[in-house]
């Protein structure tokens, strides 16, 4: 699938069949359980949020999905299949993900980076990209090709050459989650993709957000910001002490007294920037 596409009907984005499948997910770190028996059902073009205090087990939750940890108990399944618990292996699957700590190559340019993340989608052996022969030639072109488009959709075509560590903060965020997309992914993870961000920024980032979603494909969010939140999502999950609180509409979670009382201790969510 290419995410320049867009796959929406009767104006509004058409909601798929499930692509992520996450059962009875369990984390155990010695005697403590981060993460308690947890399901999750994410749908092709379909956003959906993670919410929950600090330290409620979100990114041991997302470390679960994307093979950073093997589950104590439990499965994960992309597109039906269950996936190894093996970064690579989930990625090469169809599922990327970005980080809460921007983690991109300093010292590359912006072109060069996304180009990284389309290399799990090549196939030139050793031996082809060392004499960089003919099939080496091709599927550099091709990925340097596929980098510049994925810069442009993010908004950053004008940055292809910048150093990354030159760039501002919400160009660098913008700049992983196309490094991202470069993995053709059928789901995309956003760990914070809005932390340290200025109201400007955040308005970019969600309307990106809308943006990959409108192109098909799924998209699973934690934020603190619930403003960004409530307004950008389809589904919500909260998640207090590792375990299931809510799932439902963003309306439905907003006013749930038991949300309230354990996110913030009896405000009303809507009016906190970071819960």
């Amino acid at each position: 699938m290419t995410v320049i596409e867009t796959h929406v009907q009767d104006g509004k984005p058409a909601i798929g069949g499930p692509v992520l499948e996450a059962s009875g997910v369990i984390m155990r770190f010695g005697g403590l359980t981060a993460v308690n028996n947890v399901d999750m059902i994410v749908r092709e073009g379909e956003i959906v949020g993670l919410i929950g205090p600090n330290g409620a087990g979100k990114t041991t939750f997302f470390n679960c999905l994307t093979g950073m940890y093997k589950p104590t108990e439990g499965t994960v399944k992309l597109a039906g299949q269950v996936i190894p618990p093996k970064p690579r292996a989930v990625v090469v699957a169809g599922m990327s993900r970005t980080f809460q700590n921007i983690r991109l190559f300093g010292n590359m340019t912006a072109l060069e980076n996304v180009m990284v993340g389309r290399y799990c989608r090549t196939s030139s052996l050793a031996l082809t990209s060392i004499l960089r022969g003919p099939k080496f030639r091709r599927e550099e072109e091709a990925t340097r090709a596929r980098a510049q488009e994925l810069l442009d959709f993010v908004g950053l075509g004008k940055s292809t050459e910048l150093l990354a560590r030159n760039m501002p903060y919400g160009d660098q965020r913008r700049l992983e989650i196309a490094r991202a997309l470069a993995t053709d992914p059928k789901v995309i993870l956003l760990d914070e993709p809005t932390a340290g961000m200025n109201p400007r920024e955040t308005e970019q980032a969600k309307q990106l957000v809308f943006k990959i979603r409108d192109s098909g494909l799924a998209v699973v969010v934690i934020e603190h910001d619930m403003r960004f939140i409530f307004s950008l999502c389809d589904r919500v999950l909260c998640l207090v002490r590792g375990e299931l609180l809510i799932e439902g509409s963003p309306a439905e979670v907003q006013s749930d007294p038991r949300v309230i009382e354990a996110y913030i201790g009896g405000s009303e969510l809507g009016d906190e920037e970071d819960a």
